[in-house]
């Protein structure tokens, strides 16, 4: 598979992942109360960052595809930024709020997945413009 063929294929799944980002995050803070009952002991401002980060997600994606050079800075701005919400949410839980384990799950994914794309498609774009 040729890089830019694989690059394509990353994009695709970040703009899947952006579009579902922006929908559960979306549901849980403007959804019926059963949509936020069923997220159980969600910390607030985590649900805020991703809701809002799946927009940037989309943005990373369109800019992935377009093979846009500034698509792997937004890619790193959103690792560099999740990281940063990482260390808020463990202050938060070893503070003694109550959260969901899949949480961390959640949140080591979106860590993992924009730092690998940072990473491995660095110098791949901006080639086309």
């Amino acid at each position: 598979m040729s890089s830019f063929t694989w690059q394509k294929a990353v994009a695709t799944v970040a703009l899947l992942f952006g579009i579902l980002t922006i929908f559960s995050g979306g549901n849980v803070l403007f959804g019926p109360t059963e949509a936020r009952t069923a997220a159980g002991d969600y910390v607030p401002f985590v649900v805020w960052f991703n809701f809002l980060a799946g927009f940037a997600y989309v943005i990373a994606a369109v800019g992935l595809w377009l093979n846009k050079a500034w698509a792997i800075w937004l890619a790193s701005l959103i690792a560099m930024a999740t990281g940063v919400v990482i260390l808020a949410f463990a202050v938060t839980v070893i503070g003694g709020s109550a959260f969901e384990m899949r949480t961390v799950g959640a949140l080591a994914l979106r860590f993992l997945f924009w730092t690998v794309i940072a990473l491995a498609l660095r110098g791949r774009t901006g080639q086309a413009g």
